[in-house]
């Protein structure tokens, strides 16, 4: 069963209004997906959702430090974030607002990946 659908509010409904339909859904998910976790600090959202050093870059270029929360991004930088995220060619889906990055596990696998048996 899914989770129920939220509507966005403040800067971020403010920068999905700027936005085609389709563009508005990318940055509907990639908000859903930062803001889920509301104590965390945005460099580790961004962690979370971008690849690689992505996020860290550009709160860099927004000069931000990594421990602004994602609640005080202003309309402006929703629309920043989005156009990064869109560049990087990385926009998250269902399973990285659920709070599966994709990344590989502790162990060294990438999700749903078996280990070679211990006899090799």
């Amino acid at each position: 069963m899914s989770r129920p659908h939220r509507t966005l509010d403040g800067a971020p409904a403010t920068a999905r209004a700027a936005l085609p339909e389709p563009e508005a859904a990318e940055l509907d998910r990639l908000a859903h997906a930062v803001l889920a976790r509301p104590g965390a600090a945005l460099g580790a959202a961004l962690r979370a959702v971008l690849p690689g050093t992505t996020g860290a870059r550009w709160l860099r270029s927004e000069g931000l430090p990594p421990t602004t929360r994602a609640a005080d991004l202003t309309a402006e930088q929703w629309l920043s974030l989005h156009r990064c995220c869109a560049a990087a060619g990385h926009a998250p889906g269902p399973a990285t607002a659920g709070g599966r990055s994709g990344r590989p596990s502790a162990h060294g696998h990438a999700p749903g990946a078996m280990a070679a048996p211990r006899w090799y």
